[in-house]
């Protein structure tokens, strides 16, 4: 008969192997949240180790949830880069839930934003941000992401080309994050980025390279365009020639088909120009607007003014965005995937349409003086287009994290 192993012993051993458990899930918790991983209690996976493309991993259909312990990311005032546009709190914002909504996909999770660990993967390379102000609002976003982690005599910030180009530099790493402005992506009358304010701008559909020749060699890159192409007029000043010449031809074209030309011409510029083997390329999709109260089910007066809470059903869609773009977008990032170019669209429309509360409103520098008609009517100057910091464009940028280590 074998012998029975005493009682003090076997609970001494029960401990034991309970304790190194115990150990190795902490263990394996820690290691996993410092390479960005969040575990999944839902589907028992890492989300670090998830395929975010399928069905059961779309982390751009989701619900925002409010969290006031892990969000937001980094405080307004510890980022000294924060433009007037998007420093709300400074321009007496005194509700600050905006800050503290986080996104959360149905099926899996989002992946931990890890300062070190993208600042560590853009070691020696350049992620350049293309496009119009609102793209410059996220590239301020993470900059204003990674800034605490970066020594304040490490890192530097300098404009160039006129400031169509600005870059944050951190030396220690040598990573270069820039922002390019170029509203329209190809070549327009409004690409000086302080004189661009014209009531009817004027686009070269089929000229890219005065703006491209300075993304060519980048590592990462993340492009948007849309509300410079949505005037009221729904057509586009288009030239054929230069703006120089005075010889070339011009001609109105309805906006979507000149929102095609556009971006047929800088998809032929990827491809003739982008190294398949370096680049990671991204679409910023529509950044929707809350300029209409009535859309949301109050008066025809109104607007994002004084807007406090989130728009709470689900798959709502304002009339500042048009499906029609989007799927110009889907159409000539299919075509340049069938000639071998990868271009990841990241849908972040969807998500943003809820948030009617996180746009600036009044509480931003105001570049003219405003009249008294106008401070009466606080709807009247009130921004529904860009976005407060911290806020929407943050969760942006943890969706670009996200499929930068996908």
């Amino acid at each position: 008969m074998a012998k029975l192993v005493p009682s003090t012993i076997r609970h001494s051993l029960q401990s034991s192997v309970a304790f190194l458990i115990a150990v190795f899930v902490i263990a394996v918790i820690y290691f996993a949240w410092k390479n960005g991983g969040l575990y999944d209690t839902s589907t028992s996976k890492w989300s670090a180790d998830q395929n975010y493309s399928s069905e059961s991993c779309n982390l751009f259909s989701g619900k925002w949830v409010f969290d006031n312990e892990s969000y937001p990311l980094y405080r307004e005032e510890e980022c000294t880069f924060v433009y007037d546009e998007n420093a709300c709190q400074m321009f007496g914002r005194k509700d600050l839930n905006y800050q503290h909504w986080r996104w959360q996909p149905h099926r899996c999770n989002l992946k931990r934003f890890n300062a070190t660990v993208l600042l560590e993967r853009l070691r020696n390379k350049r992620m350049v941000f293309v496009g119009d102000s609102l793209i410059r609002g996220q590239w301020l976003s993470m900059v204003c992401l990674v800034n605490n982690f970066i020594p304040p005599a490490l890192k530097s910030m300098h404009y160039s080309f006129n400031n169509s180009l600005i870059t944050l530099k951190a030396q220690e790493y040598n990573v270069s994050i820039e922002f390019y402005w170029s509203p329209l992506l190809v070549e327009s009358n409004s690409d000086d980025p302080w004189n661009h304010r014209f009531p009817d701008p004027i686009v070269r559909a089929q000229t890219i390279y005065k703006h491209a020749r300075h993304w060519t060699d980048a590592d990462i890159l993340i492009f948007g365009t849309y509300l410079w192409w949505i005037g009221p007029s729904k057509s586009m000043n288009t030239l054929w020639g230069s703006f120089e010449s005075g010889n070339g031809i011009f001609k109105r074209v309805g906006m979507l088909r000149s929102y095609e030309m556009a971006l047929k011409t800088w998809s032929d510029w990827l491809e003739i120009h982008i190294d398949r083997n370096k680049s990671q390329l991204f679409f910023m999709s529509m950044s929707p607007t809350h300029k209409w109260a009535e859309e949301w089910g109050k008066s025809n007066n109104g607007n994002c003014y004084d807007e406090q809470e989130m728009i709470e059903e689900e798959g709502y869609r304002g009339n500042g965005t048009d499906p029609r773009m989007m799927r110009i977008v889907e159409d000539t990032i299919d075509e340049l995937k069938r000639r071998g170019l990868q271009v990841k669209l990241m849908n972040i429309t969807q998500l943003s349409e809820y948030r009617k509360d996180g746009h600036p409103s009044i509480y931003r520098k105001q570049l003219r003086a405003l009249t008294e008609e106008q401070l009466a009517k606080p709807t009247s100057y009130s921004d529904c287009i860009h976005w407060w910091l911290p806020g929407v464009p943050d969760v942006w940028n943890e969706l670009l994290y996200a499929h930068i280590f996908s």
